[in-house]
């Protein structure tokens, strides 16, 4: 009795911290803690320090008068970026993609720092993919390639990847399980290969690969990117021979050299494993809707991100139009920055543009970005205190639930009413 009435207090919930969404979480609304959480969750929905009131240039103000503010700040802006989206709903990342058509700025999100080389990949070879559900349930040989799952998402090894067990996978001894990157990582440890390879040489080890599975031994030197031909012959076979196979790759591969090339070159290695057997692959990606952040601007003007609106239409050009670029360029003359922490992260000459124009940040908690902010608006936290829509890393969309009343406004309720007064000041209606 005393079990079953402490797990009735136990709200289950979807976790927004990684792109895992992990559905099966539960959380105890009077102790404000959580259960099943992986550290990193935890740290999430903790008790810690919020925003406590929106603010201009440092002074308490209402929601009305703060949002008043950031209209002006956009509506007067000839050129603004609105940057950030990769944690918060779909609902406001649909409002936000129209408020910057509405203002002429420059969408942004957070994968052109980080899997955007695999979005650019991906338009150029298509991609062979799947759902975690698919690697939980038919995967027997799985490459996390420059990715480290067990520090960045260490529910996945467990639900989907490694030890999950599936319809045709009963044990972790029936899966093979391969870890390829520049040096032993706490996911090397659990891996039953572990393949070390040379900085900025996943190219060549990709090409020799190839190589090797259509039979061409001779175009392959005795060492590849640091990894011997007898070592690259070996995992060549395991993958050839897979009934199923998954390669799950990371920021090692979108951010060394080669970037989308990298990319490319692994779906092509796909496509060519597929004429034998059965393959997929796909990024693990980082915040929990980022891919949100990607699939509703290409709803609504047909590019993921570094979307520029300032003719009146929308122009992708990820060289130009990436926050970096822009704010480098100081081809921005202000900024609404979302979900996101750009100054914490940024390089310094972006930093320094930020600093000089006025920047209006939304998000619940404060960061190094909040410090330079001239309107800081609070919001609450989607999957507690707010509902919504967000895709897991493979696409698949799942509903977030509010299960804590409070007195902070949701993303989605802060851009509406932006979009309201946006319309009302350009005389949209």
């Amino acid at each position: 009795m005393q079990e079953a009435k402490q797990e009735a207090e136990l709200t289950n919930i979807i976790c927004t911290f990684c792109g895992s969404v992990c559905d099966d979480v539960l959380f105890d609304i009077e102790k404000y803690k959580g259960k099943k959480f992986c550290k990193l969750g935890n740290a999430k929905f903790s008790k810690k320090e919020r925003i406590k009131a929106p603010m201009i240039d440092g002074k308490e103000v209402s929601y009305e008068e703060a949002i008043e503010g950031a209209v002006e700040i956009l509506v007067n802006a000839k050129r603004p970026l609105l940057y950030g989206w990769a944690s918060t709903v779909n609902e406001a990342i649909r409002l936000g993609v129209i408020l910057t058509e509405k203002v002429g700025g420059v969408y942004d999100q957070c994968a052109s720092v980080c899997h955007a080389p695999g979005t650019l990949a991906l338009i150029e070879e298509g991609v062979p993919g799947g759902t975690l559900g698919e690697v939980k349930n038919r995967a027997d040989v799985v490459v996390f390639w420059g990715s480290n799952p067990m520090e960045a998402h260490p529910r996945h090894p467990m639900r989907y990847s490694v030890r999950a067990k599936g319809l045709l996978i009963k044990h972790r001894k029936d899966r093979k399980v391969i870890v390829v990157d520049v040096r032993k990582t706490k996911s090397a440890n659990m891996a039953d290969i572990f393949i070390q390879i040379k900085p900025g040489y996943d190219y060549p080890v990709i090409s020799a690969l190839r190589a090797l599975i259509k039979g061409e031994e001779e175009a392959v030197p005795a060492e590849v990117g640091g990894v011997k031909k007898e070592q690259l012959r070996e995992l060549a076979e395991i993958m050839k021979n897979a009934k199923y196979g998954a390669l799950l790759y990371g920021l090692g591969v979108t951010q060394s050299r080669g970037r989308d090339r990298n990319v490319e070159n692994a779906i092509k290695l796909i496509k060519l494993l597929n004429r034998h057997t059965r393959w997929i692959i796909w990024p693990m990606r980082g915040h929990y809707n980022v891919v949100g952040a990607g699939e509703v601007p290409a709803w609504e003007v047909g590019y993921t991100y570094a979307i520029d609106f300032s003719r009146g239409y929308p122009r992708f050009s990820p060289g130009e139009f990436a926050a970096n670029e822009v704010l480098q360029r100081k081809d921005c003359d202000a900024a609404l920055v979302i979900a996101s922490d750009p100054v914490a992260h940024f390089p310094r000459a972006s930093v320094a543009h930020l600093k000089k124009i006025p920047v209006i940040q939304i998000d619940p908690f404060p960061n190094m970005t909040t410090l330079i902010s001239k309107v800081v608006i609070p919001s609450a936290m989607a999957g507690l205190e707010a509902e919504g829509t967000a895709y897991r890393m493979d696409g698949i969309p799942f509903r977030v639930r509010k299960v804590i009343d409070t007195e902070y406004w949701s993303d989605e309720k802060i851009l509406e009413m932006m979009l309201e007064k946006v319309n009302e000041k350009l005389g949209l209606g």
